[in-house]
């Protein structure tokens, strides 16, 4: 009997409340070696909430997290910081150091967490911004740059930590129309090159043409989850209902 290949992350039974509101309500997923799975549904639905339990940003009250096989100890600061050099966040509003250039902001995480020189943590950060166009633009301040721009010096500076997982929290949300593009151009170039990732969006038609599998969410819980093919293409589904909602807006 051929083995199946075995998630490289899986939360089972993730649960959140806060006060006497029940945030999460036994959330379970799991990512393989190159997937690209979407997280979607309405506003409040739990989404990105989920990525921050992922990413530990929030602790869960109930549940586990594995990564290459391995319990997290999520009440073990060490432990914690060394998953999320592995599990590596973007947000929606960036989240860039204003007085630090661009190369500065992807540089800091090198010699502060992995405690690379000066030198050292300049160079990388000059490969990554290269890698998402942005080598003009890396003595700039943030105030200096577009939305489109900074989201990808965020890239940048996720990249630059070699996770090998990415958790995307609706990274176009914060954007103009216009710039949207060059944001999701570098997720279907991480995509080709195999990165695995996790990412809550509206970007519809982008989830379409690239996406491994769609996780729709609704009220803190996973309703519905499987090929987009499947799930777009079923009338009855909520994951087709929700499609077509935002595409008749």
């Amino acid at each position: 009997m051929i083995e199946t290949e075995k998630p490289i992350l899986e939360a089972l039974h993730i649960g959140l409340t806060v006060g006497t509101k029940t945030i999460l309500d036994d959330c379970s997923l799991s990512l393989k070696k190159g997937e690209l799975k979407v997280l979607i549904g309405p506003s409040g639905a739990g989404k990105s909430t989920l990525l921050q339990c992922l990413n530990v940003l929030q602790c869960p009250d109930t549940g586990t997290i594995e990564l290459q096989g391995k319990k997290i100890a999520l009440d073990n600061p060490r432990a914690l910081c060394e998953y999320r050099t592995k599990v590596g966040m973007i947000f929606q509003d960036f989240k860039l150091f204003d007085h630090l250039t661009a190369l500065d902001n992807v540089a800091i995480a090198l010699r502060k967490v992995r405690g690379q020189s000066a030198a050292s943590a300049r160079a990388r950060a000059k490969e990554e911004l290269a890698r998402v166009n942005l080598s003009e633009q890396i003595a700039l301040y943030p105030a200096q740059l577009s939305g489109g721009q900074k989201q990808r010096v965020a890239f940048a500076r996720a990249l630059a930590m070699d996770p090998i997982i990415l958790l995307l929290d609706e990274p176009t949300s914060a954007l103009d129309p216009e710039l949207v593009g060059e944001v999701l151009s570098v997720i279907r170039a991480l995509a080709a090159n195999g990165m695995t990732m996790i990412m809550a969006t509206h970007q519809m038609d982008f989830i379409r043409s690239i996406s491994s599998e769609i996780i729709f969410m609704e009220k803190g819980r996973i309703v519905e989850e499987g090929p987009p093919e499947t799930l777009i293409t079923d009338s009855k589904s909520r994951t087709s209902q929700f499609y077509h909602s935002l595409s008749s807006i």
